[in-house]
């Protein structure tokens, strides 16, 4: 129960992102608040990986290495252009739609692992990427006037989901090493990039206070939302996992109407009936990755009686074929899929 409430909390967390950017983007430049979003991630996870050690925990996995440098190198680029994207994105549509149409991260990371990667797409997956992409062509289309055009705002989001998809297949290649530095490079060197190029182009620098807000939203929607996902995983497992994680557009539509107060169009809700579709097909694509079946291990092995060793040759050699009554026993595989939120994060 305890693992369930944490996959929701980790949800939630992110979810609230989106919405509370919306209205942070009036005190300050969408450059200079994605900087300090990943800054928050960034610094906050420093922090936690500290306290961890000073308690004496032990890291569960290997740091990064040498040879990791190229995936961290692209993965740190994708993270500066994929929020500054966004929030470009978030500026110039509703915050409704920019959470649905964060699933075309799952479009992108899925295309990409087939092209570059030659990893395996299911039929249920192949019918979730028909329809998340047509949700998103929805969404996308500006019918305010004579005729439909396509949304600036939403096509920068879809900009920011395709980089987040290059930068999950770029993570998967590091995903056996620690999640906790993984996450903490991201965000600090992402952040520091962001803030430089904010500097850049001219951006005000945001009040001391908005900067304050705006860290700890970063750190609690993807540092936290991180953690608690991770903790989740470590008894439902990856699979079951995503599924509750598959709620995040949805709880980000919910927050836009309470926290920003807007009521979507029609065409939005067209939109959103395809994304919970699409949803459907993802659920029950990831829930059939895992099965559980029972076997009994049988062994044969070769051996020698006693000291008495044979120097002739045999044309065959002789094999005990036994069963091992202890080693009857049940477990859970997941196979090796497309998994963009092995989760390091689906959009961190």
């Amino acid at each position: 129960m305890k693992a369930k409430i944490f996959a929701v909390l980790a949800a939630a967390f992110y979810a609230v992102n989106i919405p509370l950017s919306k209205l942070l983007l009036a005190k300050t430049g969408p450059t200079m608040l994605a900087a300090f979003l990943y800054l928050g991630a960034g610094i906050g996870m420093v922090i936690y990986m500290a306290l961890r050690k000073t308690s004496g925990a032990k890291a569960e996995k290997e740091p990064l290495g040498r040879k990791d440098l190229p995936y961290v190198i692209a993965m740190v680029a994708l993270d500066i252009a994929a929020p500054i994207l966004l929030m470009l994105g978030v500026e110039r549509t509703t915050s409704a739609n920019a959470s649905l149409l964060n699933n075309f991260e799952i479009v992108a990371t899925s295309l990409i692992a087939l092209i570059i990667f030659r990893e395996f797409i299911s039929k249920k997956l192949w019918t979730a990427i028909f329809l998340v992409t047509a949700a998103s062509i929805i969404l996308s289309l500006d019918g305010s006037g004579e005729a439909f055009t396509f949304n600036s705002g939403s096509l920068m989001i879809l900009g920011a989901c395709i980089c987040w998809g290059f930068e999950n297949n770029c993570t998967k290649m590091i995903s056996g090493k620690s999640s906790e530095e993984i996450v903490a490079v991201k965000g600090c060197f992402s952040g520091l990039g962001s803030l430089i190029i904010a500097l850049i182009i001219g951006e005000a620098f945001p009040a001391l206070v908005t900067v304050a807000e705006i860290l700890i939203l970063g750190f609690v929607s993807y540092g936290l939302s991180i953690n608690f996902y991770i903790m989740a995983q470590k008894d439902l497992g990856a699979a079951k996992t995503s599924v509750y994680y598959s709620i995040v557009p949805f709880l980000g539509v919910l927050f836009s109407m309470i926290l920003v107060g807007e009521r979507p169009s029609l065409q939005f809700y067209i939109a959103l009936l395809i994304m919970v579709a699409a949803t459907v097909f993802i659920v029950k694509d990831t829930t059939e990755l895992q099965h559980t079946h029972e076997h009994t291990h049988v062994h044969t092995h070769e051996h020698r009686h006693g000291d008495l060793v044979h120097t002739h040759p045999h044309e065959h050699t002789h094999s005990h074929l036994h069963t091992h009554g202890a080693d009857h026993e049940s477990h859970t595989h997941s196979h090796d899929f497309n998994d963009s939120h092995n989760h390091i994060h689906p959009a961190l």
